[in-house]
């Protein structure tokens, strides 16, 4: 029997308890974050808005930043994140585990592409908040009611520890740098083998030749012994 459904099990009621409300989310590593972010930005919240989708069954909230540095993706001078849930004309909709955004707060955001726009990477995963302390800007992340659980062990885990901008800045570029050294070196191997491929296949008689005379020359040897 797999021990690991069962630790998971074990984990989950044991949490369960202490917070019946919680929402059970799987726990996710920064360097993975960065690999499938479209785009990571830091920028301050100027603007919100929520409105129905084109169903007429789903509030949406538009949440518009102006950038401050974009440390991946295309740069641009704003940007607007769609999320679910939000408050049109006293009706209000809530979504678990979905960030939530202020005017005048500064975040990092995760995006990814959707049919109704960008939105964020990961919900709460995919959003930090950037407060200043002692002039120095610090990073964290957004706090949630969500339950983190690493699938790989199948137990609780914290959520990410606050680190200052600079640090929070130089992991990202370093992991996408990584990235796309690794992605470049695919597609060298790729290509060499594309190139192996087509001499091969324009020589190919040549080498059938060759390989033909080596096979003769052996057994020529062989008869002599």
């Amino acid at each position: 029997m797999n021990a690991r459904p069962l630790l998971l099990a074990t984990a989950l009621a044991t949490l369960l308890p202490l917070q019946a409300s919680a929402t059970i989310s799987r726990a996710i590593g920064f360097d993975e974050k960065v690999d499938n972010a479209a785009a990571i930005v830091l920028g301050k919240c100027i603007s919100t808005s929520s409105k129905w989708d084109p169903s007429g069954k789903w509030i949406l909230t538009y949440s518009t930043f102006r950038v401050e540095e974009t440390m991946k993706g295309l740069p641009a001078q704003e940007l607007t994140v769609v999320t679910p849930g939000g408050t049109v004309n006293g009706i209000h909709q809530e979504t678990i585990g979905v960030p939530s955004f202020s005017n005048g707060d500064d975040h990092v955001i995760f995006t990814k592409n959707t049919s109704a726009g960008p939105t964020v990477l990961y919900f709460e995963q995919g959003a930090y908040d950037v407060e200043t302390v002692r002039g120095e800007r610090f990073v964290k992340p957004a706090v949630s009611a969500a339950v983190l659980v690493d699938t790989q062990r199948g137990i609780a885990v914290p959520p990410e520890q606050t680190r200052s901008l600079r640090d929070f800045e130089v992991s990202v570029r370093d992991r996408v740098r990584e990235r796309q050294l690794r992605m470049e070196m695919i597609e060298r191997e790729k290509h060499q083998q594309a190139s192996l491929i087509g001499i091969v296949k324009r020589n190919w008689m040549l080498i059938a030749l060759a390989l033909i005379g080596a096979a003769l020359a052996t057994w020529q040897l062989v008869k002599r012994w």
